[in-house]
């Protein structure tokens, strides 16, 4: 997929309601989930420990929820810019639920709704509805709305 984008941040207002992009796929190896575990602290065997993790529930490591969320910059860069933007914060989230796991080796992707426009000074909080996939699943990874601010 190529990268969508969006002219100026003020365009986006009349948007509400659609589909804006969707990420190119993204590896989520065994490498990332370490370096995710002592980034963290989170070091459950779910996670890191390959040969206990192979004969527990998912039958391989997966990667841990938070890290599957915190990739949401990442792919939503991937996906599109607005070119008007000179910066953007992370301002919350509204609501997350982490869906299906993410086992080792996996390719996600994020899809990006606009489900709020609000204008404030120098620029616009954004709310998005964010659906993360996992490649060769029908259900999806990750179900969030995500607050941020812009500013042009």
């Amino acid at each position: 997929m190529s990268k969508v984008h969006i002219p100026t941040l003020a365009s986006l207002q009349s948007r509400v309601g659609e589909h804006l992009a969707t990420s190119d796929w993204v590896l989520v190896d065994q490498q990332r989930i370490n370096l995710f575990a002592q980034a963290t602290g989170d070091h459950q065997w779910i996670h890191v420990d390959v040969e206990r993790a192979k004969k527990g529930p998912f039958g391989t490591p997966i990667a841990h929820g938070f890290l599957t969320l915190s990739m949401l910059p990442e792919l939503a860069d991937k996906a599109m810019t607005v070119d008007d933007v000179k910066m953007g914060v992370n301002y919350g989230l509204n609501r997350v639920r982490f869906t299906s796991p993410v086992p080792v080796d996996s390719r996600v992707r994020a899809s990006l709704k606009l489900k709020d426009y609000q204008p404030i000074e120098g620029g616009a909080q954004l709310t998005m509805e964010v659906t993360i996939e996992r490649e060769g699943s029908e259900k999806p990874a990750c179900v969030a709305e995500a607050v941020s601010r812009r500013y042009t």
